[in-house]
């Protein structure tokens, strides 16, 4: 073969070879790559989305919560758009300026997200008085397309972080939601937005238009085989009471704290009050939102966007002594009519002391309660702890925690909420590791403090509330929730309907229960008795190492059949009967007899007039 014919079978073979890879390569663009499908049939077809009506919220009587408020969302198709439209006027009527527009119109077209030929939000939202001027001019703007959406309404400035808020999904949202999630739309970001977001939220509907090759609708794609009609979200009753709701927030207005009210009977939440709170509005997609939301996150001192009631964890002071005492019967290690001598303080060895504070000696569980004896809970939990050995306490505070974990404690309670904080409570191996130093191991006269509610023990305020309505159940509790039905008729999730029982010996309670009413009829908290509520409860003080200390309370009412189970948690507001247990005492007076007697209602005044945070540029309540 001469050298010429070589070089031309080489010519040959080389353009075989490009022939070849152009083939394959337009193969896969053509027949194998979704990504060009999708835009080859979006250039002849046009899908429009339907978008669903978010569900209703409304209180457990039937009021709204929240509804929906219309918008417009304009989008654009970039190739369609007239280049000698008249953009002064288009901005006018938008109420946007020149730069505003110009960024919006230009998107990066190498990013296979855009493509000329295929509709982008160009303005997420406008008002319907902006639409209606905008919409008679909307012959002039070809290109432009409007479609209606639904934001959020609150006809009432409570329950923010309940109920949570709406914002716009980002480019993970959309790309882990296969197809359910498209730019600009909304999903729910806190409270029962996020939680019950596929309840609310509905499914999108689809219409399919053909076009000519110009780009101009038809008719009907195969004749609308392909549509669907959007899916309403479900509306939803929850279970907070809207009066009591707002009566909370007016009381915690100027406090730092939280409040969770329970049914006993169901678990259902009555009312979850977190201070300082803000007005749910502020955080609407059709105000102001960026400034709003920027006020909010920037108020750290206050810290208003967080949920004190569910996510703060706190040493739960003497409210602890009632559950430890529970414990200590069941496990055999103390009797109910025990008496304890106590001289003002608790000896651990030598001259080292524990103070109590003066008081008549207990005769037993009751009057210990109603005392708040901290030498008669020093005793129990050095008891229990050395129930097995008193070299290995390790054993009996296991056995301590796994007891609690019956109650609620050390873990998630399982609350239909965005977020909900486990609480602290410290075992063997916590115990372990701090003092891996000693030589001998730690003992139990080193932890006494667990006994009071103090030390490494930490709670949150709606696990409080729960211990409270455990005690009102008489050894069982329903885990808290805010559903109460779905106006459909649909069930409520069987979690929220199943018992769960602690496993101590219904003969118990009754000595436990009687030591709280006493606290409310015989002690220093005569600011909790109502005439006819049988109230029953605990203060608390929970002892804060960065300053004053903090106000706790936690109770029931009526004693026998109880409707309203309540812990009030108020931060460096100092002793628990000062303003703790006055605000829970208000709120079951309110929700079982509807108003405030007039006898009390000074006690209501110095609520409502408290100042207990000082307001460096912070928030009391936004609005």
């Amino acid at each position: 073969m001469s050298l010429l014919e070589h070089r031309k079978y080489n010519i040959i073979y080389f353009m075989a070879i490009v022939s070849t890879i152009l083939v394959l390569k337009a193969a896969q663009l053509q027949l194998f790559s979704s990504d060009y499908k999708e835009q080859a049939q979006r250039t002849t077809l046009e899908k429009s989305q339907i978008f669903p009506s978010r569900g209703l919220i409304f209180d457990r009587n039937g009021k709204t919560l929240v509804y929906n408020k219309p918008i417009y969302v304009i989008s654009a198709i970039y190739n369609k758009i007239n280049p000698k439209m008249d953009t002064a006027l288009f901005c006018r009527l938008l109420d946007i300026d020149k730069e505003t527009f110009i960024i919006n119109i230009n998107k990066d077209w190498k990013n296979v997200q855009f493509h000329k030929s295929i509709p982008f939000v160009f303005l997420p939202k406008v008002s319907p008085e902006q639409y209606a001027i905008f919409h008679e001019h909307l012959y002039k703007f070809p290109g432009f397309y409007p479609t209606q959406r639904n934001i959020r309404g609150y006809p009432h400035a409570h329950a923010a972080h309940v109920l949570g808020y709406l914002g716009e999904v980002d480019k993970k949202i959309i790309d882990n939601s296969n197809g359910v999630y498209g730019p600009g739309d909304y999903i729910g970001q806190s409270g029962l937005e996020i939680a019950y977001e596929t309840e609310l939220g509905g499914s999108k509907g689809i219409n399919y238009i053909l076009k000519d090759n110009l780009g101009r609708q038809v008719g009907s794609y195969d004749n609308g085989r392909l549509d669907s009609l959007a899916t309403p979200g479900e509306d939803i009753k929850i279970s907070i009471d809207l009066e009591l709701q707002a009566y909370a927030d007016s009381l915690m207005i100027n406090k730092r704290g939280g409040i969770v009210a329970i049914e006993p009977s169901t678990g259902e939440i009555l009312a979850m009050v977190s201070a300082p709170s803000y007005d749910p509005n502020i955080l609407n997609l059709d105000g102001n939102r960026g400034a709003g939301m920027s006020i909010l996150i920037h108020d750290t001192l206050n810290r208003p966007l967080n949920n004190r009631a569910v996510t703060n964890k706190y040493p739960p002071g003497s409210i602890f002594k009632p559950i430890l005492s529970l414990i200590a019967l069941q496990k055999g290690t103390t009797y109910p009519n025990r008496s304890i001598y106590c001289p003002g303080y608790y000896r651990l060895s030598g001259t080292k002391v524990q103070k109590c504070h003066p008081h008549a000696s207990a005769d037993g569980i009751s009057e210990a309660i109603q005392y708040s004896c901290n030498t008669y809970y020093f005793t129990l939990i050095r008891e229990l702890l050395d129930l097995y050995s008193y070299k290995k306490p390790g054993i009996g505070l296991d056995t301590l925690v796994n007891y609690l974990h019956d109650f609620g404690l050390g873990n998630k309670l399982g609350l239909d909420y965005s977020y909900e904080n486990k609480g602290f409570l410290p075992n063997s191996t916590y115990y372990d590791r701090l003092y891996r130093k000693e030589a001998n191991g730690w003992r139990s006269a080193w932890i006494l403090s667990l006994g009071i509610g103090q030390g490494e023990m930490q709670l949150t305020t709606v696990q409080m509330a729960n211990l409270a309505a455990i005690l009102a159940n008489r050894g069982h509790y329903f885990t808290p929730h805010l559903i109460k039905s779905y106006l459909s008729g649909a069930p409520i999730p069987k979690e929220f309907k199943t018992k769960k029982n602690v496993r101590i010996d219904p003969k118990y309670f009754p000595y436990v229960i009687d030591g709280l009413e006493r606290v409310v009829t015989l002690s220093n908290s005569r600011l909790v008795y109502v005439q006819g509520l049988d109230i029953c409860g605990k203060t608390g003080t929970s002892q804060n190492v960065h300053g004053e200390d903090h106000s706790v309370f936690f109770g029931f009412a009526p004693k026998n059949d109880p409707k309203i189970a309540i812990a009030v948690f108020v931060e460096n507001a100092g002793f628990g009967a000062q303003w703790a247990a006055p605000i829970a005492s208000l709120m079951m007076e309110k929700y079982i007899n509807k108003t405030i007697s007039p006898e009390r209602k000074y006690i209501q005044d110095k609520m409502f007039k408290g100042i207990l945070i000082e307001n460096q540029g912070g928030t009391d309540f936004i609005e």
